[in-house]
């Protein structure tokens, strides 16, 4: 269900004001499964005067009249946290490995999200079965492993669920689609029965495109956004887990998350 503070309505808002596209169409214009991504967190009113500066050059997703969805997305890591720590560490061919659902289509999809040697981002994802999305089939390793391989990276033997992100996210795309934005907000992190919610107070917005800067980061930067370097799984061991370590996040867990961080044992 999505909450109603201000960053929900404000991207509620800027979503109804934009033209719909299908998904075919963003696929057609925008699917970027390579691409540079930005990240920004901002305020409701910090994200409503950024839709009223792009309006005009942005459409939005639209299923069924549907323009706000539910993901959830379950990650597999180590149980000593290694794809964590990586990027704890800034490794620059990290991963990460999840499933992924789209709540309301009832589809679930297996991803292997790889980091570029340029700071990119590529994604190797194929169909899951919704009823195995807390678990990895035979198929899920097979893809894993020949992903990893072709990386240089070998699979970690003891990959087990993870903590579990749920959030709604609203989608828009430049008009000529060389920019494709999501807008995030409402997430719930959660790992052995025990939660965490965040973004209830801000949106989480990711600039994807082939090249950067894109117009969007432009106009983020004449609204004095700052780019942050964060994950949602990372938010997420990090609340979830406060005796692990969470720099260099510590100032946007404390600042935008409440929590306090603490510092990589030297």
């Amino acid at each position: 269900m999505i909450a109603h503070g201000s960053a929900a309505s404000a991207v509620m808002s800027a979503a109804e004001a934009a033209p719909g596209i299908s998904l075919g169409e963003v696929m057609a214009q925008s699917e970027l499964q390579v691409r540079l991504d930005r990240k920004y967190l901002l305020s409701g009113p910090d994200f409503a005067r950024l839709a009223f500066r792009l309006a005009g050059e942005l459409n939005v997703l639209d299923i069924d009249g549907r323009r706000s969805f539910a993901y959830e997305s379950r990650y597999f890591d180590t149980p000593a946290r290694q794809t964590y720590r990586e990027h704890l560490a800034g490794r620059r061919d990290r991963f990460k490995v999840r499933t992924r659902s789209y709540v309301d289509s009832g589809e679930t999809i297996f991803e292997v999200k790889l980091e570029t040697p340029d700071g990119g981002t590529d994604k190797r994802r194929f169909p899951h079965p919704p009823e195995d999305r807390d678990r990895l089939t035979e198929r899920a390793h097979r893809h894993l492993q020949s992903t990893l391989t072709a990386a240089g990276r070998r699979v970690p033997l003891d990959l087990g669920p993870s903590c579990s992100t749920a959030y709604q996210r609203s989608t828009f795309v430049a008009v000529d689609g060389s920019t494709r934005i999501t807008c995030d907000h409402d997430l719930v992190c959660s790992n052995d029965g025990a939660s965490v919610s965040a973004l209830r107070d801000h949106v989480l917005v990711e600039v994807k495109s082939a090249t950067a800067p894109s117009f969007v980061d432009g106009a983020l930067a004449e609204l004095d956004v700052e780019q942050i370097s964060i994950s949602k799984y990372c938010v997420g061991v990090a609340l979830l887990h406060p005796d692990l370590p969470s720099d260099p996040w510590n100032s946007v867990l404390g600042r935008y998350f409440g929590r306090q961080g603490r510092l990589a044992a030297a």
